[in-house]
């Protein structure tokens, strides 16, 4: 009978173990892109609004009222944003809380009668989370994996990452979340929380999705990439108000740290998103306070209060925060250093063995965290319980996973508590507030700082890259306020003043560790003001994030550049390499071929075009009377499918059609055009021709966009950097000097005319096309300015007239 039902449970091991998912082709891997090398599943983002002829008719047919509503819609949707991130932080912390605090409270109850059952029982419910996050996101939504920042950051630097903004992305990113930071690993959610606010903004800008029959048509207004950028960017900055209840740090690390375009109109519907995200979390923190939301209670959002610490500081301590602030940039240096070894071992030789090797790994991580964070404070031996003032509201011991200070752990005696247990077993957020605590002096010893500062460093750096949704910040809190309450302690045995804290130092030391490791500065330093609720510390903030910031750079990028970087996104930092100042553009282009379009082009030449390069863009040449060649434009190579599947613009003749707007009705709405941003769009292979079809031609002209940015052949490649990243460009046409200038355009010639100022307070579309006349002084203005210059404009006029 027992080896019976022992065959039985091994069948049903083997079962289990064939089922689990394995590798698959093309696959997304652990980090979120595409484990191929040809970097298929990256391409760039059109921000450039295409100004062909649809494009202008649609803008000439909107007047003032469709802008006004534009512009209502945004702010409804900064709307929608805030509270849907508000509500999914919410919903996230909650489970996470009421997970741990049944763990704990489990797993108390049951080491009152043996040890060795706990240990057993807490290994197992950290597993069976972690288990289920890993399987959510390797069967699931293999883009959930990491923080997803370096990927949100690409997306807003203007490359698109296939998969990063799904509807299952974000479904994973939740739930993945809540299984990996309720598991005890060594990450947090706050990354995964900045993810899931930019896939939000983006599902609202689409209008749903449709793979899922969550879509809704109203909801589909704003369809560029332009529009989606911004929804994304808000998106972001709700995240970090989510995460960390700082509505103002939301604002400026979207500003510091993801964007790379920013504007004032954008900044007012960004403030106003993290406005609303505030308004959610601390309604709901309200609702919960009644106890209508389990083990959540006063605990769960990050809020380190410790208003009522150190007061004042000395000059004297300035030389040991200056110390903070070089251990946090040599440290977080280092654990740049470190994961980026352990990611690129990852990714080249353990993930290419499939999704198995992925959950085992998470498993075996969870397993070593769970057994260290139970094991290592049952070799601690237990402190008696200082004398505590009763108004302190400071209670000594407390049970493991009960929020405050004074853990009473495998204790013999009644009054004691372990100092290990009471940062090590217990929820990180609880942790970091039993570190950053007022009035606590000798709480923790010296041995049992530096033990956890030792483990929990390298369960951080082996934890990150793991096949899991996993953030750095509160990590990197924990390891910055450890080492910073050891060099508090020390301050405070040398000076011997009774206004010295030591959880002031580990508030210093949380900022210099995120300086040295993130390399923010400005939007970490509110951050860090916002979640403690002391500014009287600013300025000493600010002094070792500037410390550490500085001491990183001098080893190597922030850890999101980093990561970037191996993930192959290829980002565009916001200043150029030093060798650009020495190039010239075309020395950039090199002996490439440009593969170019004439304007009246055969089917069959765009199919054979489209099938042997990879090219996104392409340059459309025109022949004169003269007989030369000009370039009237470029056209996309999403275009050209979007005109080959609908066939309704063929011709039988090979000669251009009228030129002129309003000669030939336009057969395509500007939306057609239009990427969406949940597939991958057309491509060749999905077209179908017939031998008829690839016989007639297609006039090019009306569907170009007939104003690329170009730039003369000897321009520095610094220029054309700063122009490419700046506008958000991708596409840039290198000619040679232009023959003749038809005009010079100044200051004044962008002013808005004085029949226009009624619109002046209205938001209007950056490219948006005016229809009104053009005025004719645009050469005569410059010219009244500049005597020298209006001989100049005089001589090219006559010779082009006499031309």
């Amino acid at each position: 009978m027992l080896s019976n039902h022992l065959h039985n449970g091994l069948e049903t091991a083997r079962l289990v173990w064939s089922r689990l998912p394995n590798s698959e082709d093309g696959d997304i891997d652990a980090v979120g892109i595409s484990g191929k090398s040809d970097g298929g599943r990256t391409e760039s983002l059109d921000y450039e609004v295409i100004e062909n002829f649809a494009y202008r008719e649609e803008q000439a047919n909107r007047g003032r009222l469709f802008v006004m509503y534009q512009v209502a819609v945004k702010w409804f949707f900064a709307l929608l944003i805030g509270i849907g991130t508000g509500l999914a932080a919410v919903f996230i912390n909650i489970s996470v809380e009421n997970f741990a605090g049944w763990k704990f409270s489990l797993t108390f109850a049951i080491i009152q009668k043996s040890y060795l059952a706990g240990f057993v029982v807490y290994i197992l419910f950290n597993l069976l989370l972690v288990l289920s996050s890993v399987y959510i996101v390797t069967q699931f939504a293999p883009a959930a994996a990491g923080s997803g920042i370096p990927e949100i950051k690409g997306y807003l630097n203007g490359v698109d990452i296939h998969g990063i903004l799904f509807f299952r992305t974000l479904i994973g990113k939740i739930f993945g979340s809540i299984g990996s930071v309720g598991g005890g690993l060594a990450l947090g959610k706050e990354g995964p929380l900045v993810h899931t606010g930019a896939c939000i903004a983006s599902l609202l800008g689409q209008g749903g999705t449709t793979k899922y029959h969550l879509s809704s048509r109203w909801l589909q207004v704003f369809r560029t990439d332009r529009d989606r950028r911004d929804l994304v960017t808000c998106g972001c900055a709700a995240g970090v108000a989510a995460a960390f209840r700082a509505p103002v740090g939301g604002v400026l690390f979207a500003l510091e740290e993801v964007t790379s375009w920013w504007r004032s109109q954008l900044m007012w519907r960004v403030f106003f998103t993290s406005a609303i995200v505030a308004v959610v979390v601390r309604t709901a923190m309200g609702w919960c306070k009644s106890g209508n939301c389990g083990h959540f209670g006063s605990g769960g959002f990050i809020i380190w209060d410790i208003s009522g610490g150190q007061e004042d500081y000395s000059f004297q301590e300035l030389l040991p925060m200056a110390v903070i602030g070089i251990i946090g940039g040599l440290l977080g240096a280092l654990f740049n250093q470190l994961t980026l070894y352990l990611t690129s071992w990852r990714r080249n030789y353990l993930h290419k063995k499939g999704n198995r090797v992925k959950i085992i790994e998470a498993c075996v991580i969870s397993i070593l965290t769970s057994t260290i964070s139970f094991g290592l404070p049952l070799l601690r031996t237990c402190t008696p319980c200082p004398e505590v003032d009763p108004a302190s509201g400071i209670e000594c011991p407390r049970s493991p996973g009960m929020y405050g200070n004074y853990v009473k752990f495998y204790c013999s005696k009644d009054q004691e508590y372990n100092d290990l247990a009471t940062i090590f077993f217990n929820t990180q957020d609880d942790a970091i507030r039993n570190l950053f605590s007022a009035k606590t002096l000798h709480e923790f010893s010296a041995q049992s700082l530096l033990t956890f500062l030792v483990m929990f460093y390298t369960l951080a750096v082996v934890t990150f890259g793991s096949a899991v949704p996993a953030g750095q910040f509160v990590p990197g809190i924990m390891i910055g306020s450890t080492y910073g309450r050891l060099v508090g302690m020390f301050v405070v045995n040398f000076y011997q003043k009774l206004n010295i804290e030591e959880g002031t130092y580990a508030l210093l030391g949380a900022a210099s560790f995120l300086g040295g490791s993130m390399r923010m500065t400005v939007s970490l330093c509110v951050i860090m003001v916002e979640i403690t609720n002391n500014l009287k510390l600013l300025p000493l903030i600010m002094l070792v994030l500037l410390i550490s910031k500085a001491v990183g750079d001098a080893f190597n990028e922030g850890l999101y550049e980093e990561q970037a970087r191996l993930r192959g996104i290829p980002l565009l930092e916001s200043k150029p390499k030093y060798e650009m100042r020495k190039m010239t553009a075309k020395e950039a282009c090199g002996n490439r071929k440009v593969v170019s379009l004439p304007r009246v082009v055969k089917v069959a030449d765009i199919v054979s075009i489209l099938r042997s390069n990879k090219h996104n863009g392409f340059p459309v040449i025109d022949h004169t009377r003269g007989g030369g060649t000009l370039v009237i434009g470029l056209m996309l190579r999403s275009h050209l499918l979007v005109l080959l599947q609908s066939k309704v613009d063929f011709q039988h003749s090979p000669l251009p059609s009228e030129p002129r707007v309003g000669a030939r009705p336009i057969m395509h709405s500007f939306s057609e055009f239009v990427k969406p941003v949940s597939s991958r769009g057309l491509s060749i292979e999905d077209i179908h021709l017939s031998s008829d079809d690839l016989e007639m031609y297609i006039d090019l002209a009306p569907f170009l966009n007939p104003s690329p940015y170009v730039v003369p052949e000897d321009m520095s490649l610094t220029k054309v950097y700063n122009l490419f990243r700046q506008l958000g460009l991708r596409h840039i046409f290198v000619v040679p000097h232009a023959s003749r200038i038809i005009g010079l355009i100044t200051r004044k010639d962008l002013l808005i005319e004085e029949e226009n100022e009624g619109l002046a307070n209205v938001e209007l579309q950056s490219t948006s096309v005016r229809t009104q006349r053009r005025d004719k002084r645009t050469t005569r203005s410059a010219a009244a300015e500049d005597p020298l210059l209006d001989g100049l404009l005089h001589d090219n006029n006559s010779s082009s007239r006499s031309s």
